[in-house]
């Protein structure tokens, strides 16, 4: 059926408003574009009282506001702590996680496929992080001198608290977000409802994907006259199109009863079920398929083709339960690449239903199944994650840590093989665990991202008697424990006969949230009765821009994040003229930090023809150098960037 032509032009109000969506669907409520919440993503602050539907709380314009102030902070490496450092691709950060997140955005803007976020649930004895919209990276070292403090209902704020502490969070978490990304949120009752609310708001109502009940003991804990076994899961992707993962079958669950020739498979539909999509959404997805009624094979099936001819004669269109216009879930591109004329070798073919009419299939060979929205197996249980650190040796360290089988199944559904999952209230450090197991099993090459502020054990505890002062020390020794033992399973199946799997990646990179390498300007007015003398102090303190105690992987570390080069870029360095010159990537940096530059050691920089070249500003010989090194990396279409 044709569309017909009005006559008019394009509708740019409607278009517009549709692209609108794409970039800020938070903006929407009920179909409606808020233009207050738009205008206040672009700094733009308006206080109104229209009367509209809003999920409000004291003090969320101010921590949106903090979420957008940028960060004075940068992330320092800790070799020292690290496992495999030059090598690795995973990346465990120190810090307090706001701050971090803010430091993450330009180098993993729009790259993180998963997150998964146990974050604390506010049950009166969790720690809270109390923000500082002044400044937060002095707020931040003040936090991590001293205990941790808890959110008890009778301080007259408890949800708003923990509201102001996660809604600037979870808006710079959506950013990192890819096309297709998605968010594994766990959380209780205490804040399930808010929770929902400020996801709705963050990633739009229509990402809602799911809301996973997990067992999370079996004995149940007293909540009123009803035993409490479960805790929650919440899903939501950063667009409705997202598709996730099916989970593999047992060998004894396999549903894979029909045999090609190229093995054996099963068939499902080709038509798109999802009720969301159609013709009116998706043209391209809609478009004849004919098949021919005269060659069926054993099992009932007939050959089709995107071309109608005197053999291809019946026409199938996608249509839906009630007859209405649908879509395929294949372009006719991927269907081409998949069909062939020989029903025993195509992967698209077509079968009569009772009513004469014919459904279009795919085979597929995996034994996987879709998963429920009920996980109750003891694999999850809280109790199985005590086990599982128990193994390890530190089982007496921390409570109540997630179970493995929890954020492995979350990660096989939400991420694929060569994808970074992010958590940033990494806690006992099980997703970094989980990574790694799971890339043992199926030979996958995820990273991890694990954040967690350095909170200071009780000295009265198991864990500060065994010499970890900082959750922090107890996440990075599970993950060297984790990795060394999943290496000896692996060595162990080798040595069995199994098939020897390329190397594993169990290293981790250690950084350190700290305040900034580069000297910032104190613009604190200046009193008292020497004021000449101290601005010529303070001038005289700007005229080397690098702090005296950092080192220069301090600072190649700073500039790499600052310029958005992720941080498990390969660093290395080469001598010019006796002078060491640090390489980033594939030359996509060169950074050289000594004193005395010349023209001809800029000259000798570019015949490697960098994407870049960083210096320090006071590193140049002088300003003729200066100036001579901006026309040289000029002429050949070489960014000079100074420190």
């Amino acid at each position: 059926m044709c569309e017909k032509l009005d006559g008019l032009s394009m509708d740019l109000e409607k278009v517009n408003m549709e692209k609108l969506k794409s970039v800020f669907p938070e903006c929407f409520s009920e179909g409606k574009l808020d233009i207050d919440k738009l205008l206040s993503l672009c700094g733009e602050y308006i206080d109104n009282d229209f009367e509209k539907y809003k999920f409000e709380w004291k003090g969320k314009s101010e921590c949106l506001r903090l979420a957008q102030k940028r960060s004075t902070g940068t992330l320092r490496p800790c070799k020292e702590k690290s496992v495999n450092f030059d090598d690795t691709q995973n990346v465990y950060i120190e810090g307090d996680n706001l701050e971090v997140l803010k430091l993450l955005q330009t180098a993993y803007f729009n790259k993180i496929k998963m997150i998964y976020i146990d974050p604390p649930y506010n049950t009166g004895n969790d720690f809270v992080y109390e923000d500082d919209f002044a400044d937060p990276m002095a707020r931040y070292k003040e936090v991590t001198q001293q205990t941790t403090k808890s959110n008890p209902e009778t301080m007259g704020r408890y949800h708003t608290n923990w509201l102001n502490m996660m809604y600037p969070r979870l808006r710079l978490a959506a950013n990192l977000l890819t096309d297709d990304g998605v968010i594994f949120i766990s959380i209780d009752d205490n804040e399930l409802i808010n929770l929902r609310k400020i996801c709705d708001e963050v990633f739009g109502e229509e990402n809602f994907y799911t809301q996973i009940i997990v067992q999370s003991n079996k004995r149940g804990q007293t909540y009123k006259q009803i035993s409490k076994t479960h805790e929650y899961l919440l899903v939501y992707t950063k667009h409705s199109e997202t598709e996730f993962n099916e989970l593999e079958k047992s060998d004894d669950n396999n549903d894979l009863n029909l045999v090609d020739k190229t093995g054996r498979f099963n068939i499902r539909e080709v038509r798109n079920r999802n009720p969301k999509f159609g013709r009116h959404n998706r043209p391209n997805l809609f478009y004849p398929i004919y098949v021919n009624p005269n060659v069926v094979d054993e099992n009932g099936f007939c050959p089709i083709s995107l071309e109608k001819s005197d053999a291809y004669c019946v026409e199938v269109i996608p249509l839906n339960s009630q007859g209405q216009e649908s879509c395929w879930r294949w372009g006719q591109k991927k269907l081409l690449e998949n069909n062939a004329t020989d029903t025993m070798l195509s992967n698209v073919i077509a079968k009569i239903k009772n009513d004469g009419n014919y459904n279009i299939y795919e085979k597929y060979r995996k034994t996987t199944y879709k998963p429920k929205t009920i996980w109750e197996d003891v694999s999850v249980i809280t109790e199985k994650g005590t086990v599982e650190l128990g193994e390890l040796g530190l089982a007496a360290y921390f409570d109540f840590p997630k179970p493995l089988e929890l954020l492995r199944r979350a990660i096989q559904i939400g991420s694929n093989n060569n994808d970074i999952i992010l958590d940033f209230f990494s806690g006992s450090a099980t997703t970094a665990h989980a990574v790694m197991q799971l890339n043992a099993e199926d030979g996958g090459n995820r990273k991890f991202i694990c954040v967690q502020l350095p909170e200071l054990c009780d000295e009265k505890s198991e864990a500060y008697k065994a010499g970890y002062k900082t959750i922090c020390e107890i996440g990075e020794e599970r993950i060297r424990r984790a990795g060394q033992k999943i290496l000896e399973e692996q060595d162990t199946q080798i040595a069995m006969g199994d098939e020897e799997k390329k190397p594993l990646d169990i290293g981790f990179k250690v950084f350190r949230l700290d305040i900034s390498n580069l000297k910032l300007w104190d613009s604190t007015p200046i009193t008292g009765d020497n004021q000449l003398e101290m601005f010529t102090e303070r001038m005289n303190s700007m005229i080397d821009s690098i702090k005296d105690d950092r080192t220069d992987m301090d600072v190649i570390y700073e500039i790499m994040l600052k310029m958005g080069v992720p941080l498990d870029t390969a660093v290395q360095y080469i001598e010019i003229d006796g002078k060491i010159v640090y390489i980033v990537g594939d030359f996509l940096l060169m950074i050289a930090l000594y004193n005395d530059i010349t023209a001809e050691d800029i000259d000798a920089m570019a015949a490697y023809a960098p994407a870049k070249i960083v210096c320090a500003e006071q590193g140049f010989k002088d300003d003729t150098a200066l100036s001579n090194a901006h026309y040289i990396l000029r002429d050949k279409q070489i960014e000079l960037k100074l420190v």
